[in-house]
């Protein structure tokens, strides 16, 4: 309704100031011209008000509903009127910085499947085509070991066991909710995935399912391996998820406590698509536990922020710096438990790769993550290679760079 009237407005104006000129060339040409000047066409409105007097009556119509309807929308939403009063719409539209490049070629359900977004998250992998609420058509792969170097595993249609779930829906256009079909096993599956910073997957990708599935994949992919989206390096607080409030609740502890030595506990459920909420956040500050009481609200250009929020950065803080791993806890090495046998060393290990071949084992990284399975080698990047049975079934193999090794240990049988 409130853009109605402004545009019935806008179009008496329109039709006024057209009248004007209309009445300026039929006095003169040299007065038609006139009128296309704002300067002189005021001179022609005093010098011939007669003529003028009718399009300005139209003009001061138009006035009214333009008021009256910009004055529902300031009432209803502020901040649509805001934009258009600072011409945000003149603004040419930019690309968003968190698109993805994935380049699949091949079919899903015997269309041509090409995805926007892509996410592997929590162990699951999907890829969706289309922005609404019910994708037009996603593929959802459930049940993936995900790493800290990344992911590699391979599944061919024999593999006995328990598999990675895949799961199709597409959504046709005479229907209200998508079809969805679920395989367990009988399908191929080629993953390559290494991280990119700051919290990207990229890879290879190949998937061929049973010919009733008419889905075949394969290409490369982008995805996303947390809730965080980057805007020209810096966390998108306008982001409505769990990982954005992390982020910004560990960085209020870190700089309210004045320490980097802040982990998170899970945050309880909420719905984060609401304007506000009010969460009792457990974490360890200091190796000590904390309970905080905390408040965030949502403003709509600035996104999500701490309320009552008045404490100054840390030292060195950057906001550019990935700080996914804060609301996690971090792992760190156990122990070393007495053995007769030689101390397991990463100097060691890259000595003699062969000698502890097969052989069950733990690597801990600097980022404090940990990645366990049994040694299969150093392959031809100098990585170290581990091997990890899927329940019997399939394989996956994940790799770490030595320099990015902090802890080696052994498993015990």
């Amino acid at each position: 309704m409130d853009a109605l009237l402004i545009l019935s407005g806008l179009l008496l104006i329109l039709v006024g100031l057209v009248l004007l000129v209309m009445r300026g060339f039929a006095t003169s040409l040299l007065w038609g011209w006139a009128c296309l000047l704002p300067p002189l066409t005021l001179l022609f409105i005093v010098r011939h008000w007669r003529r003028a007097k009718q399009a300005l009556g139209c003009c001061a119509l138009g006035m009214i509903p333009l008021i009256v309807g910009l004055a529902v929308m300031a009432g209803q939403d502020p901040q649509r009127l805001e934009a258009i009063i600072s011409l945000q719409w003149l603004q040419p539209e930019q690309p968003a910085s968190g698109e993805l490049d994935i380049r699949l070629h091949g079919q899903l359900n015997g269309e041509p499947f090409a995805p926007q977004e892509g996410e592997l998250t929590d162990g699951v992998l999907s890829l969706r085509e289309g922005q609404d609420f019910f994708a037009r058509r996603e593929l959802s792969i459930r049940g993936l070991p995900v790493g800290a170097d990344g992911l590699r595993l391979d599944v061919l249609p024999d593999d006995p066991g328990q598999l990675p779930e895949i799961e199709l829906s597409w959504l046709l256009p005479d229907q209200d909710l998508p079809e969805a079909r679920q395989l367990k096993g009988g399908y191929t599956l080629h993953l390559d995935l290494r991280p990119e910073e700051p919290n990207r997957l990229v890879g290879e990708f190949h998937l061929v399912l049973p010919a009733q599935f008419q889905t075949t994949l394969t290409g490369q992919v982008e995805l996303f391996r947390n809730g965080l989206r980057y805007q020209q390096g810096k966390v998108d607080r306008t982001v409505d998820s769990r990982d954005t409030l992390s982020y910004l609740i560990t960085d209020y502890l870190q700089r309210r406590f004045v320490t980097r030595d802040v982990q998170l506990a899970p945050l309880p459920l909420h719905d984060v698509t609401s304007g506000s909420l009010a969460l009792d956040v457990q974490a360890q500050v200091g190796g000590q536990e904390q309970r905080v009481a905390v408040r965030l609200s949502k403003h709509p250009q600035l996104g999500w922020r701490v309320d009552d929020d008045r404490f100054p950065e840390l030292p060195g803080t950057h906001e550019s710096t990935p700080t996914t791993a804060a609301a996690k806890p971090v792992v760190s090495p156990p122990p070393a438990q007495p053995d007769a046998r030689p101390e397991l060393t990463l100097a060691r290990l890259l000595a003699e790769p062969q000698r502890y071949a097969n052989q069950p084992m733990r690597l801990f990284s600097e980022k404090g993550s940990a990645v366990q399975g049994q040694f299969a080698g150093i392959d031809e990047q100098g990585q170290l290679v581990l091997r990890q049975r899927l329940n019997g079934a399939g394989e996956a193999r994940f790799t770490m760079a030595p320099a990015d090794v902090v802890h080696v240990e052994r498993i015990d049988d």
